[in-house]
């Protein structure tokens, strides 16, 4: 079975078929976040940190690190985002942007073996980002459009994957290091993207024997209640083949999803993890509540 490997300079992280499902903690991306934005803009971490400790205390096992921030120095900022979370924390970062200076800023500074965030099928992405892939050792996630587009057509997509692997091992690149994102599409604006997904990650773990991942919580867009569609699209996904997903720890229905569906897949040896999670957060919640009640008589 292929198992992607990426670490830090003390943790290393399993990604494959067999391994425990693999959460890449999404919350480090000024995209979307004005305020985050403009701190790391400043030169201030502060929220960087703070996102990077709670993540990993919420169950994250990877962090997704992106610093794309319009007319910044995104180079400087993103090896400095870097730096300062492999300060704070042990856990593989995924170094995400679309600028490969910015990628070979992350790469230059990062202890360990990094998971680069992304190469698509296009022909100048290939020719730019896998050589820098290749000489840092580093493994990749593969997004699965090109010159064309996005298309809805699953088996498209699987052709631009297999297209992009190939490509790789030209530069040296095995398939062990490729994670193809199969590109989760809104639901609410494709009524069949769950299917298209679950039948193409199939494909992938089937045929081209590669390992996966995905922005999980592009599935829910425009929809209410969004954790509970995201939880549902992770369980099933994760038994039609996904290996890791990058999405929010710190939404407590995700990670039940995740961790039930760990269980279910047998991923999860005598359900050790699913019992450590949930009988001590019983307890402790028992212990709060007898505590109130002594408060409320003795009051």
């Amino acid at each position: 079975m292929t198992v992607t490997l990426v670490c830090s300079a003390s943790k290393e992280v399993r990604i494959g078929f067999d391994q425990p499902f693999v959460v890449i903690g999404e919350r480090i991306n000024p995209t979307g976040r004005k305020i985050l934005a403009e701190e790391m803009s400043n030169g201030d971490y502060s929220r960087v940190e703070a996102d990077a400790l709670a993540q990993v205390a919420a169950g994250a096992h990877m962090l997704d690190v992106n610093a794309g921030i319009p007319l910044a120095d995104e180079p400087a900022i993103l090896a400095e985002a870097v730096k300062l979370v492999q300060s704070v924390t042990d856990v593989p970062l995924s170094i995400d942007s679309s600028i490969v200076a910015a990628l070979e800023a992350g790469l230059a500074v990062y202890q360990g073996k990094a998971l680069v965030n992304s190469v698509t099928g296009e022909e100048d992405r290939l020719e730019s980002v896998l050589p820098l892939v290749a000489k840092y050792g580093a493994a990749v996630v593969a997004i699965s459009n090109d010159e064309t587009g996005i298309s809805e057509d699953p088996d498209v997509r699987f052709e631009v994957a297999k297209k992009i692997i190939e490509r790789a091992a030209d530069y040296g690149i095995p398939r062990e290091n490729i994670v193809v994102d199969p590109l989760v599409m809104p639901i609410g604006a494709i009524n069949s993207s769950g299917k298209q997904v679950m039948h193409f990650v199939r494909r992938l773990r089937d045929e081209l024997k590669v390992n996966t991942t995905c922005g999980a919580s592009n599935v829910s867009f425009g929809l209410p209640n969004r954790n509970g569609i995201n939880s549902a699209f992770l369980t099933m996904a994760i038994s039609a083949g996904l290996t890791s997903a990058i999405t929010n720890p710190l939404h407590a229905e995700v990670m039940q999803a995740v961790l039930g569906a760990d269980v279910m897949m047998g991923h999860d040896p005598h359900c050790a993890r699913w019992i450590q999670q949930y009988r001590e957060k019983s307890a402790s919640d028992a212990t709060r509540g007898r505590g109130r009640r002594k408060r409320r008589r003795s009051g």
